[in-house]
Order: C-alpha cells, then structure tokens, then sequence
C-alpha cells in the first residue's frame, strides 16, 4: 500500500530564463495553452494536451537543463508530508503556502531527485 495517495494532477515545473518566451514557446510549438501567470511568484502555469498535466515555468537567473521536478497533487498537503516523513523521507525545508493559490513542500527521492507535494487551495479541482 503506497504511503500517500495522489490525486490525478501532475505538474512538471522547470526553471526558465524567461517565463513569456518560454510559455509562448510551449503555446506555439506543442499546443499547450497558458492557463496563469502570476510575476510576484515567478510562476507560469500551461496545459499541456495531457489529461491531467501541466507543465510549470518558474523564474531563474541561470538556465540549468534537466532540472525537471514532478510536482504531485494531493488533497491533504499535511497529511501526505507526515505520512512520507514517517518513512524517512527528506523534506527541504517546511511547507509553503501562497493564500487562495497553493501549498508546497518539497522532497527528494534516494538519489536526491527533487519532487514536490502540492495541494490546491484556490477551491478548484
């Protein structure tokens, strides 16, 4: 039995140089379609044309290709994040919550892959 259950959304985040071009990059060569964009946060959120999927740029000062991280929803961030810590799973640092938007919280796999939880607060599923 998996120590936490997920829900069925999935978001890829990678770190981009320039979240605009970037987001019109994806919309005009794989279809995706910009669903939000929040500067404040350095976030751009697309939709891929995978059910269930999205595909999350986030700012950064230097491109470092490769560094993907799944980010996996689930409907009780506090819950998930106890369940795996009690099985000795890492965690970087606590659980970040963006008011009306999201909760976060970051985890790595044995080789130090990066993943994060995420659970929606905007109300939406």
């Amino acid at each position: 039995m998996a120590t936490v259950k997920l829900n069925d959304q999935l978001t890829l985040s990678i770190s981009v140089t320039d979240r605009a071009r970037s987001s019109e990059w994806y919309c005009t060569h794989l279809g995706f379609e910009e669903m939000v964009s929040i500067d404040e946060a350095g976030w751009t959120e697309l939709k891929t044309t995978v059910p269930g999927v999205t595909l999350g740029l986030g700012d950064t000062d230097k491109a470092s290709p490769g560094n993907c991280v799944p980010v996996f929803g689930v409907s009780d961030i506090n819950e998930a994040r106890s369940s795996l810590e009690k099985q000795s799973v890492k965690f970087d640092g606590d659980t970040i919550t963006m008011e009306g938007m999201v909760s976060i919280a970051t985890f790595y796999d044995p080789d130090g892959n990066a993943m994060m939880l995420a659970e929606d607060l905007t109300g939406s599923d």
